[in-house]
């Protein structure tokens, strides 16, 4: 049998010595996939790509459409509560936007304004807009304005916050606080209120109804400093600057600080602006060490549940620890959490004078419109009735912290102005 050649096709010339004949080139790629039948019809002169990657690119832009359609909503309602927040501060002065936001938050949350689809974008500005507020408050702390208050005054600030801190958490054990509320609770009133909340659950994870309770503590308290503190500056005896040192050193937030130290004057302002900072200067160290601590007990803990298995499941047991110590590494926090170096990165950068008064008037508006976004986010998850139900023991103790607080921090400043 005969296999002849293929016909020429109309436009074909003589192939040339130096052009290797048909048979020897090499072979088309196919013109379908394995399992397809090829499509029939002459070969033209190009070959389609099969299976080719989308662009990265594409990709990209995809995700930031999907993430956009998933949190907008969310943000959309958080746009709308942080001006309504501003609103309300410039019709009453008093109530800073950080606890208007909180209170909007709580209000929407409870009476069911929210959708469902609104959750993705107020868990996003909860958490991370929360962190990259945290950060950008060490903009507002230069290490010349707290030296200038003298070691005197620093140590003050020091016992203050370690005795709140260890006070109201030895306290909230005692009384049956569940879960990280103690904890919690402890970091807010000793150290910047919701911010300092929101800052340990950084690391430590806790479960939303301690977060929420806590931060529902610290709003209320600081809000009531407001109304309460001005009347106490005279009957205290207190001069301006040392009504400014009290007031810096035992209230909780820093828009709250603000509102009650200006009810005094300029220089009350001042120095209760400077002994907050220091306070929020704590913040860094005692979030690092609750970090490590965490770390620590959790890398311990796979060892302990190891020994306690019997010989006749060791190697069971050894598997488990294994497993268990692998998802323990996985879910270990960092020794020192990204937006405490932020908030150190920041203090420093202040600090050196390389930031122009005007940048660092405006990153404060920034950080101010991100808290109240993040605190709306936060108090939006408040249930009132279950607060009602299970809060008295938490209310007990965020009054007896309040009380430690301002009680310490009196006779700190008497004792050195």
């Amino acid at each position: 049998m005969t296999i002849l050649p293929p016909p020429s096709r109309p436009d074909s010339r003589p192939i040339s010595p130096a052009r290797p004949p048909a048979a020897e080139r090499p072979a088309p790629a196919p013109a379908a996939t394995r399992g397809s039948a090829a499509a029939p019809g002459p070969v033209t002169g190009t070959t389609p790509v099969m299976g080719a990657t989308p662009v990265a690119g594409g990709g990209r832009a995809a995700a930031a459409a999907r993430w956009v359609r998933t949190t907008g909503p969310g943000m959309g309602a958080v746009a709308v509560a942080v001006t309504v927040a501003w609103a309300v501060n410039l019709a009453l002065p008093a109530m800073s936007p950080l606890t208007a936001a909180v209170a909007l938050g709580v209000l929407a949350g409870n009476l069911r304004t929210l959708p469902p689809r609104t959750r993705p974008g107020l868990t996003f500005a909860g958490k991370r807009l929360m962190r990259v507020a945290i950060a950008l408050l060490g903009l507002k702390l230069a290490l010349g304005d707290v030296l200038a208050l003298g070691w005197q005054t620093l140590a003050v600030v020091v016992v203050v916050v370690a005795a709140t801190f260890f006070g109201t958490q030895w306290l909230g054990r005692r009384l049956g606080l569940p879960g990280d509320q103690p904890l919690l609770i402890a970091t807010g009133f000793s150290i910047c209120g919701a911010s300092a909340v929101a800052a340990m659950n950084g690391v430590t994870d806790s479960e939303e109804e301690d977060v929420v309770t806590a931060v529902a503590m610290v709003t209320l308290c600081g809000s009531l400093a407001i109304a309460l503190l001005p009347l106490l500056h005279h009957p205290l005896g207190l001069s301006d600057l040392q009504f400014g040192r009290w007031t810096g050193a035992s209230v909780h937030d820093v828009g709250q600080v603000v509102a009650v130290a200006q009810t005094a004057g300029p220089t009350a302002l001042a120095q209760a602006v400077v002994v907050k900072l220091m306070r929020v200067a704590l913040l860094a160290p005692i979030v690092t060490g609750v970090a490590i601590a965490r770390r620590r007990a959790r890398a311990a803990s796979p060892a302990s549940a190891a020994s306690a298995q019997t010989a006749q499941t060791a190697q069971t047991a050894q598997m488990a620890q294994t497993a268990q110590t692998a998802g323990t590494k996985a879910k270990r926090p960092p020794l020192v959490p990204l937006f405490i170096v932020g908030f150190l990165a920041f203090v420093l950068l202040r600090t050196t004078g390389a930031v122009p008064l005007p940048v660092v008037n405006t990153t404060e508006q920034v950080d101010e419109l991100l808290m109240a976004a993040a605190l709306f986010a936060l108090g939006s998850t408040v249930n009132i009735r279950g607060l009602l139900r299970t809060g008295r023991r938490a209310v007990l103790v965020a009054g007896a912290s309040w009380l430690l607080i301002a009680l310490i921090a009196y006779a700190g400043v008497l004792l050195t102005t």
